[in-house]
């Protein structure tokens, strides 16, 4: 647990901090708790400036979501909460890919490194003043969650019930499809017997009076 905590400066001293010396990155943005949270995008979070954490700010989850699919997100605070604490069937949908290990260089900043985007591609910002930024491109057939384009991308049957109490849309289960339009075609096709019944009473009545 206490590695996980001196994590981000331990991987900033030992991979950052040369990898900026050596490329020349300018870090007046990141560490400039002022305006840390400009921009920021925390998905279902909030955006707290804090220069303890190499982007000086991290994303508070709300509660039911989480940053990754990691047990342990201590580390990777300055990720966005995009991953829902509910039911995912992954039955109808491309399975999420093994966790990946944890990287000794700069591919532990990668936001793409350890995002899952569902049925969809991660792009990562290439804007400088915002590196943390990325975004999931989705598949035909899939659609952000939230319609929000940095959280995954799922199809409608990949969606436990149990999701809408974190304000995700979940599909309708308890009607069938064609049930709306079966009740219909019963009507349409009860509804000519009927006025045959009709007019077959209204003829005889008619004839009895005539005799």
């Amino acid at each position: 647990m206490a590695l996980f905590k001196w994590m981000p400066r331990l991987v900033f001293l030992l991979v950052l901090l040369p990898a900026s010396l050596a490329f020349g990155w300018n870090w007046d943005h990141p560490f400039n708790a002022t305006n840390a949270c400009d921009g920021v995008q925390c998905g279902k979070g909030k955006c707290v400036p804090d220069t303890g954490y190499p982007y000086a700010f991290v994303c508070q989850c709300d509660s039911g979501w989480k940053r990754t699919r990691l047990d342990n997100e201590d580390a990777l605070k300055f990720l966005p909460c995009v991953i829902p604490s509910c039911s995912v069937q992954y039955s109808c949908m491309p399975a999420p890919a093994p966790l990946p290990p944890v990287p000794y260089n700069t591919s532990f900043f990668d936001p793409c490194y350890w995002s899952y985007c569902g049925g969809g591609t991660c792009i990562k910002s290439s804007s400088s003043s915002s590196p943390h930024d990325r975004i999931c491109q989705c598949d035909p057939g899939y659609t952000n969650l939230m319609n929000v384009s940095v959280f995954p991308c799922f199809n409608d049957c990949a969606i436990g019930s149990d999701c809408s109490k974190l304000g995700i849309k979940v599909a309708d289960s308890t009607s069938t499809p064609g049930s709306s339009s079966a009740s219909d075609s019963y009507a349409h096709t009860s509804l000519p017997g009927k006025l045959l019944w009709a007019t077959v009473l209204g003829t005889s009545m008619a004839l009895a009076l005539w005799k």
